[in-house]
């Protein structure tokens, strides 16, 4: 069973509890930056919500487990609503990764401050270590999340960011082979080839950005 995950076993509940955050709070900013630009849809269907339940994905999460990487259930937006499209489109786009970068953020404020605070002082030790796995899951988790919600393919959020900022000949390219390029996307997370192309980015880019944070903070504090 190990085998098959991208997690150790034992560190499935804690991954439970990280996913249900890390996405909520992903959708939720999408939902909140749309409803603040004039769109009420994500609000009517009742995803302007911090609830897990109106977010999660079955197969988006399995894939977390399967994979190490996935998603959640799109926030319906209509852009109808905003006053200016493009820079509404972009910014709604933009603020689930970020959304994902803050937590990153968060999680690295909440562990410092605990190790120099003095609080797991006395603590046992397997409990002190089930924090410490909690922490490096949340910070890694959402990374994975920020990197590959801006990744250039539909219907992720770089898609999305792309396909406001290019001029209006070439969205309606990028439209009309939508569809191909979700299927390109598939192909790549559910074969072999994302051992060639996803997982090199994240095997480079996750490190960097972990170590340039912790350095950081350890500066900090």
């Amino acid at each position: 069973m190990n085998h098959f995950l991208a997690f150790p076993l034992e560190q499935i509940p804690l991954l439970v509890i990280v996913l249900a955050i890390a996405f909520s709070v992903h959708e939720f900013a999408h939902a909140y930056v749309a409803y603040r630009f004039g769109d009420p849809t994500a609000k009517n269907a009742g995803r302007l919500t911090l609830s897990p339940f109106s977010h999660l994905d079955i197969f988006g999460t399995l894939m977390i487990f399967i994979a190490g990487f996935g998603w959640a259930k799109p926030v319906p937006v209509n852009r109808f609503y905003f006053k200016r499209p493009r820079l509404a489109g972009v910014l709604v786009s933009l603020a689930g990764p970020l959304s994902n970068l803050l937590l990153v953020l968060i999680g690295f404020i909440l562990w410092y401050s605990l190790i120099y605070s003095g609080v797991l002082n006395g603590i046992p030790e397997n409990i002190t270590n089930t924090i410490y796995q909690f922490f490096n899951l949340f910070i890694l988790l959402n990374i994975i999340l920020f990197i590959f919600n801006l990744l250039p393919f539909p219907p992720l959020d770089g898609y999305r960011v792309i396909e406001d900022l290019s001029p209006t000949h070439i969205r309606a390219k990028l439209t009309q082979f939508e569809n191909y390029g979700i299927l390109l996307f598939l192909i790549i997370i559910i074969t072999p080839l994302d051992q060639y192309t996803i997982t090199p980015l994240f095997n480079t880019v996750i490190p960097f950005i972990f170590s340039t944070i912790e350095n950081i903070f350890i500066t900090l504090f």
